[in-house]
C-alpha cells in the first residue's frame, strides 16, 4: 500500500535533487585541487609539482595567493589547450601574483621578466593542463587570440 505524496514529501524531494546539483557544480569546480605532480618536459624543466588549494597555489615549495575568477567555458579550455570542445570539458580562471624575478626550479620564472598574474586550469581523470599568464587585462579565451598571445607564459601538464 503506498503513501499519498504530500506537499511536503515533493518539498524534500526538490531540496534533494538541488543539493545534489550544487554538489556536482561544487565538485566539478575544485576537481583541479590537491597535489599534482610534473608530467611534461615544461613541467619539470620550469616548475616542478604544484598543489593547488582555495586561495592558495604552491609551486615547488614557493606558495602565493591565489583566487578563482570564473569557469572556463569548453571553447575556452579548447582555444588555450588544444582540447576536444566536443568532450564538454570546464576548466577554471584564477588571479595569482608571481613576482617577475620569482625563480622557480633552477632559475626559471614562469613568465620571463613579466608577472604572472593569470592561470588557466582544466583537469580531465588523472591529468590537469595549467596555462600562466602575464598582464593587468584577463586573457581573452579565443582561437585567434590565443594564435598571437603575447601574454600567455606557458602551458603545463600535470599527473596523479
Amino acid at each position: 500500500m503506498s503513501e499519498p505524496v504530500t506537499k511536503r514529501t515533493v518539498i524534500f524531494a526538490v531540496g534533494l535533487v538541488l543539493a545534489g546539483m550544487a554538489y556536482a557544480t561544487r565538485a566539478s569546480a575544485q576537481e583541479d585541487r590537491g597535489l599534482w605532480r610534473a608530467a611534461s618536459t615544461n613541467a619539470h624543466a620550469i616548475t616542478g609539482d604544484i598543489a593547488i588549494a582555495e586561495a592558495k597555489l604552491t609551486i615547488n615549495f614557493l606558495v602565493f595567493p591565489l583566487a578563482a575568477i570564473r569557469r572556463l567555458k569548453p571553447v575556452e579550455v579548447s582555444a588555450v589547450f588544444d582540447a576536444d570542445v566536443s568532450a564538454g570539458i570546464e576548466g577554471t580562471l584564477y588571479r595569482l601574483h608571481v613576482p617577475p624575478h620569482q625563480y622557480i626550479v633552477r632559475k626559471n620564472t614562469l613568465c620571463g621578466g613579466e608577472e604572472t598574474q593569470w592561470m588557466a586550469t582544466y583537469a580531465t581523470g588523472h591529468t590537469l593542463k595549467v596555462a600562466f599568464f602575464s598582464g593587468d587585462d584577463m586573457p581573452v579565451f579565443t582561437f585567434d587570440t590565443m594564435q598571437n598571445a603575447t601574454t600567455l607564459c606557458g602551458t603545463y601538464v600535470y599527473g596523479r
